[in-house]
């Protein structure tokens, strides 16, 4: 009986209901992971990066360190492995007298191949501090008042000349990181000027749009610039969205 006794904490620590009841630090361990897994979304897409800019923006998440990147752009070969290490806590009153937190090293992959939430991968922690990466430089100010003012200006019942417009962007003479795209639509020709954004917040971008009767330069609304929004598309310079509610 007393053997029975000594045995029966055990087996609650190892069973509760039909399922196995997980250790302390195995849960710890789960949390950190799950850490690792949330940096692996936040670096997650499609856009080209240098290791450089991987390794900086993982290295701004909250409780993640970057210990190795492996790899030079997301586009070759395997992409771009990120060796990041995270932490987690547990705590089960009935077996612990305090806290269990854990500190573990994952490897995040970043390429086109990548899942949405794929499970980073247990590896051991190398050996040395934490890495550190130099800010990506500003991307350049858009030319809003210089677009404004070279855009030609069309009397009502005149003919927009889609070539006198792109002559008139091209005389901005911009910095090569802006984009630049002229549209026509019907009666009006749509231009727009944007910065690569990060994926997260909102893209930098400038519309325009010369009309018979109106010359038109605006910036959409921070809403209308987020990813997959549309707000920076020539094709909203053409046929404004309207306003969020």
């Amino acid at each position: 009986m007393r053997r029975f006794l000594l045995l029966a904490p055990l087996l609650l620590f190892a069973v509760s209901g039909c399922g196995v009841l997980q250790s302390s630090e195995g849960e710890a361990t789960d949390s950190a992971r799950d850490v690792a897994r949330k940096a692996g979304e936040r670096l997650y897409g499609q856009r080209p990066r240098t290791s450089e800019e991987v390794g900086y923006v993982a290295s701004g998440i909250e409780g993640v360190e970057v210990l190795r990147v492996k790899g030079t752009s997301t586009r070759d070969g395997d992409g771009i492995e990120v060796t990041v290490r995270t932490s987690g806590t547990a705590y089960h009153q009935m077996f612990d007298p305090e806290p269990v937190t854990v500190r573990r090293c994952f490897a995040v992959r970043v390429s086109p191949k990548s899942r949405w939430r794929e499970d980073p991968r247990d590896v051991d922690c190398p050996d040395g501090p934490p890495m550190a990466f130099a800010s990506p430089p500003e991307p350049p100010a858009l030319p809003y008042e210089e677009l404004r003012a070279k855009l030609p200006r069309v009397p009502e019942g005149g003919r927009v000349d889609e070539a006198e417009v792109r002559r008139a962007v091209a005389a901005l003479d911009l910095d090569e990181a802006i984009r630049t795209e002229v549209s026509a639509g019907d009666d009006r020709v749509g231009v727009l000027l944007s910065v690569e954004g990060n994926g997260h917040d909102p893209q930098d971008c400038v519309l325009g749009r010369v009309s018979p009767g109106a010359t038109e330069v605006w910036g959409p609304s921070r809403i209308q610039r987020m990813r997959g929004e549309g707000g920076c598309t020539v094709q909203n310079a053409l046929e404004p969205m309207p306003p969020p509610h």
